[in-house]
């Protein structure tokens, strides 16, 4: 990684002056580093010798001084920066240079400890009650787009979809079917327990005695004997299919259903009693509102004020009447992620390629994670804190530890996209929010058929995506494309726009790009553009096999085959630091230079020769282009998939204004190479990115 390769430049830097200067030992210095948003301040600048000043008893200016000597006497990062000089009051601004970055990216590798472990990602999770609506969507993109960056940055992936057939909404929707008269015409299944589910509510207001129906239909799903145990099976067994398809037309898969009531079955609760039985914060109330419940006792100063009903709500795992709360079920699971419990799943074959538990099937390794993820809005906090906490007390502190819950807000709709689905906006709302109990919101089929015959009706070319596609893909990234914790109004026609931060802007993008490289190919040999549709200067090798990167740029799991053996990367899709092949030496960074890369004077392993002086444009594309690895590593580290988003979205920006201020087919044949080259790599790159957010890459809209 570029930045990671500047850095511990800087640091052996240090390391040679604070032994030339004789000083005591120093701590272990953090040299930030960032790239300035003008390039007239260089394309990398770090502050490092202002972090020196007070230990090194010397001025900033002058430590800048010896810090940038250091660096030209060893190499100036293996050539990779052209020049470095110092600013007040000690800044070291470093200018790159790119034809040397060209030639060595392929080299760069992410660092040693970005990937390797297993990590098991739970997403999607809802309640097989009912449709799925846009707020149940933006979990599942969300998640999906984790998959797929923790997948391209060298993880093992697991992904879960956990399936709460024992629950509150369950019964409810079991409780209308049994004792709601409903008619009317439905296409699919969850369709008709949508308008079910609001009519129990609707009962339940009006007669609440009904309420204890759904207390013992609780009883019977847990027992899992009887008629009614059968008819939650079969209603929960065919919504969750409903629900595989749905999401599966976005791209999204999953590796393993896993139900609530196979952690029951198997006894995963009852070893987790057992266990957690042993120590001092599970215990059972024998007065007060909470008598006969098993909690989990709280510190003193974590413990949450009664006034927060739903906090005390949470922190009980076993009710009065004996029933589990969803907590205390979580708990047992994530004993069982980790491979805590001497337990495991039997497993079968759901669908093609996804597997579920079950009471009976065949042993499979699932499970044993190293970290664990789970995606859930912010309304289940605190939950997941009781996990985490569950989990120290037993003893587990590094799964605690490894246990990440990934947050984010609620979806409601705009007024303008409520209004168009009938809902009632007299009241002047900003926004107006779903309830499921209301029957209130856009389920996920209407949303993209909606989406698919706007785009269907305003379209002119229908010869490239189908516009079911292109709805799809503008519906996940708009999803996407916001921080975690927004709380996303969903609005139609901001969607599909072809301007601005869109998901539709970003394929266009795509698209203008594969275009110029058609019509340079188109062209022939005479502008130095060979019949592959790229420049005869190498570019034809970034679009290639040897980039990583399949035809289609999708492996099999849905996201890019980044561990092609050309790029030395390994099966397990982390790169094999030091394979003699990829130009990589022992420490992970490339052997710039050498005579294995192909080096020769027109240019460097099919990169062209750079011109003599770059224009802004040209300057500015090339500087996002280098920050790719970077901000792939950063939204794995970070857990953020709108990191990625916004990085695609400034690079489709930036390409926009290199399109327009730099002719690409016109010029001398060092220009037109050169930008061929750049529209090539800003095609490979932002490929790359639309892989891993799951959006389509097409030759044409």
């Amino acid at each position: 990684m570029l930045s990671e390769l500047i850095q511990e430049s800087l640091k052996q830097s240090v390391h040679k002056i604070v032994l030339t200067l004789g000083v005591p030992a120093i701590a272990e210095v953090n040299v930030a580093l960032e790239q300035p948003a003008s390039a007239d301040h260089g394309d990398y600048s770090s502050n490092i010798a202002m972090q020196l000043a007070r230990p090194l008893r010397k001025a900033p200016l002058a430590i800048a001084g010896l810090i940038v000597a250091e660096l030209e006497a060893s190499g100036s990062v293996h050539g990779l920066v052209l020049r470095t000089e110092v600013a007040g009051p000690g800044f070291i601004n470093m200018y790159l240079d790119w034809q040397a970055w060209a030639r060595a990216k392929g080299n760069f590798t992410l660092p040693q400890h970005a990937g390797g472990s297993k990590v098991i990602v739970e997403h999607t999770s809802v309640n097989p009650n009912k449709s799925m609506h846009i707020g149940h969507l933006r979990n599942s993109c969300i998640g999906d787009a984790l998959v797929r960056v923790l997948r391209a940055t060298g993880h093992t992936v697991e992904v879960h979809n956990y399936v709460d057939d024992l629950g509150n909404q369950l019964a409810d929707t079991v409780a209308g079917l049994l004792n709601v008269p409903l008619a009317g015409e439905h296409v699919r299944f969850g369709d008709y327990c949508w308008d079910i589910y609001a009519e129990i509510n609707k009962t339940y207001a009006q007669q609440p005695e009904m309420v204890q129906k759904r207390t013992g239909i609780l009883h019977a799903l847990e027992e899992g004997h009887g008629n009614t145990a059968w008819i939650g099976t079969l209603v929960a067994g065919q919504i969750v299919k409903e629900h595989v398809e749905e999401m599966r037309g976005f791209g999204i898969d999953y590796d393993l259903l896993v139900w609530e009531s196979s952690i029951l079955k198997e006894g995963f609760w009852a070893s987790a009693f057992e266990l957690l039985s042993q120590t001092e914060i599970f215990v059972q109330e024998t007065e007060g509102k909470l008598a006969g419940c098993w909690i989990l006792k709280q510190p003193a100063e974590d413990a949450t004020p009664d006034t927060l009903e739903e906090h005390q709500k949470d922190k009980v795992l076993v009710r009065s009447n004996g029933i589990l709360t969803y907590t205390a079920k979580d708990i047992a699971y994530h004993l069982w992620k980790f491979g805590l419990l001497e337990k495991d799943f039997s497993y079968s074959e759901f669908q093609s390629g996804l597997w579920t538990t079950g009471l009976s099937g065949q042993a499979l390794p699932f499970g044993r994670a190293d970290q664990v993820v789970n995606v859930i809005d912010y309304r289940q906090e605190y939950p997941q804190q009781m996990v985490k906490q569950a989990l120290k007390a037993l003893g587990f502190g590094a799964q605690a530890d490894a246990l990440h819950h990934v947050s984010y807000g609620v979806v409601s709709l705009s007024p303008a996209s409520a209004a168009g689905l009938g809902i009632d906006t007299s009241s002047g709302k900003s926004s107006y929010a779903m309830s499921g109990r209301q029957g209130i919101g856009i389920k996920v089929t209407e949303l993209v058929r909606l989406m698919e015959d706007m785009i269907e009706s305003t379209r002119s070319d229908k010869n490239g995506l189908s516009s079911r596609l292109i709805a799809t893909a503008a519906i996940r990234y708009y999803l996407l494309r916001f921080n975690l914790g927004t709380e996303i109004v969903f609005d139609f026609k901001q969607a599909m726009e072809i301007s601005g931060n869109t998901g539709v802007y970003l394929m266009y993008a795509y698209a203008r790009a594969q275009r110029v490289l058609s019509k340079a190919a188109a062209a022939g040999g005479g502008s130095g553009v060979g019949k592959s549709g790229v420049s005869e200067f190498g570019a034809s090798e970034f679009g290639a096999g040897k980039s990583g990167v399949g035809e289609s740029g999708v492996g099999e799991s849905g996201a890019g085959e980044f561990g092609a053996s050309d790029s030395g990367v390994g099966e397990s899709g982390v790169g094999e630091f030091g394979a003699s092949d990829s130009g990589v030496g022992e420490s992970g960074v490339g052997e710039f230079g050498a005579s294995e890369s192909g080096v020769g004077e027109s240019g460097v392993g099919g990169v062209p020769l750079f011109p003599a002086h770059l224009e802004a444009a040209e300057l500015a594309l090339l500087r996002q282009l280098s920050l790719w690895q970077d901000t792939l590593y950063t939204a794995s580290r970070e857990l953020t998939p709108n990191t990625i988003c916004n990085y695609a979205y400034s690079l489709a920006s930036l390409f926009s204004n290199f399109y327009s201020a730099c002719p690409i087919l016109k010029g001398g044949e060092v220009s037109i190479a050169f930008r061929l080259w750049l529209t090539q790599s800003f095609t490979d790159t932002l490929g790359e990115a639309l892989d891993v957010l799951g959006l389509p890459k097409p030759e044409r809209m």
